[in-house]
């Protein structure tokens, strides 16, 4: 969690801006992060980060575009060090709020450069972004999209008894773990829903932005109308290919992993693999999405991120994450062995 200052501070910096740009991850905890803060302060515009691993210097153009006073970084751990200085460049105070605990480039020589990062603050509870900006706004009624970005970024948020209290409809009894909800609740099934619309065209999901940032409640996500037609169509257009694909994976289970690797026009590898974490908890899970000569990973299982780090030392990539959830990006045709190595490295034997 972030200190009280840390609080204060990030609010004098929402204060400040009356044209900010808010960069955020492409999934949803990036996207109810910056719909929080929008609603908070009633002005700014979202950006959705599309570059792996990093925000890249190509982004630092819609700043400019936007004439943007202010630019926040939101749910993104790794920036680029030419982003940084275009907009550094553009005089334009940068501010980066993160919860990974990953090593980054110091910016400290930058002027105007802020990072808060929950977990580089010592506290390693691993709070989503969602988590940071629904304490940063403290508005009660946003609650529902509080519980929406943490469950789809694996975590159960201390408030999310109150928001099973005043929409028991989206809840359900029994809810332990965060998939229990993401994968068995109504408000999961929004929140599935949002990461699948997060995949649509980039007019789309501005589209999508101002839909959620106009919402009065989960009640509307799902209403037939016209600001959320895209929407609605697109989820349930991917959920016919979704589940399709995941009954493929499913028949790849075998020992300690399952491993999956697919193609095609659907890049859908981290909802994949999370449901796959969901079903098969005591493995790990590899699910591969394999475009032209570039395979985009996404694995989950204990300590899997230790796991990446030394295979990584063998094969050429990059990646990283959460202890539990990472992602990567090597060549095609390093795919068998990255597989052979992952698997030495996690041991031989079956687990049931």
């Amino acid at each position: 969690m972030l200190t009280d200052k840390q609080v204060a501070e990030i609010h004098e910096h929402l204060e400040k801006a009356q044209n900010p740009v808010f960069y955020y991850d492409n999934d949803a905890d990036g996207l109810c992060s910056y719909v929080l803060l929008r609603r908070f302060i009633d002005r700014g515009k979202g950006v959705a980060v599309r570059s792996f691993p990093d925000l890249n210097e190509g982004y630092a153009r819609k700043a400019a575009e936007l004439n943007a006073d202010y630019v926040f970084v939101l749910d993104k751990p790794v920036l680029s060090k030419e982003f940084v200085e275009a907009i550094s460049d553009l005089s334009l105070p940068i501010v980066w709020i993160d919860h990974h605990d990953v090593s980054s480039e110091n910016f400290s020589s930058i002027e105007n450069f802020f990072e808060y990062n929950s977990a580089k603050s010592g506290d390693k509870k691993g709070e989503p972004v969602t988590y940071l900006s629904y304490k940063i706004s403290g508005r009660k009624e946003d609650a529902w999209l509080g519980v929406v970005g943490c469950i789809a970024d694996h975590y159960l948020p201390d408030f999310a008894s109150e928001f099973a209290e005043k929409f028991p409809e989206f809840w359900k009894d029994g809810v332990k773990e965060p998939f229990d909800a993401y994968f068995g609740t109504e408000i999961g099934r929004i929140a599935r829903a949002v990461n699948f619309g997060l995949k649509d065209s980039i007019t789309n999901v501005i589209r999508l932005q101002n839909f959620l940032i106009s919402c009065k409640g989960p009640a509307e996500v799902f209403e037939e109308s016209g600001k959320n037609q895209d929407f609605r169509k697109k989820y349930l257009d991917i959920k016919v290919k979704y589940e399709m694909l995941l009954r493929r994976a499913r028949m790849n289970e075998k020992g300690r992993i399952l491993f999956f690797e697919y193609s095609g026009d659907l890049s859908i590898s981290a909802d994949l693999a999370n449901e796959l974490s969901y079903l098969y908890s005591k493995k790990y899970i590899v699910v591969a999405y394999v475009k032209g000569n570039i395979a985009n990973l996404s694995m989950r299982g204990k300590n899997v991120r230790d796991v990446l780090a030394k295979v990584l030392k063998v094969i050429f990539g990059s990646g990283g994450g959460h202890e539990g959830a990472v992602g990567a990006r090597i060549s095609a045709s390093d795919l068998k062995k990255f597989r052979e190595v992952f698997e030495r490295e996690i041991g031989e034997g079956n687990q049931d």
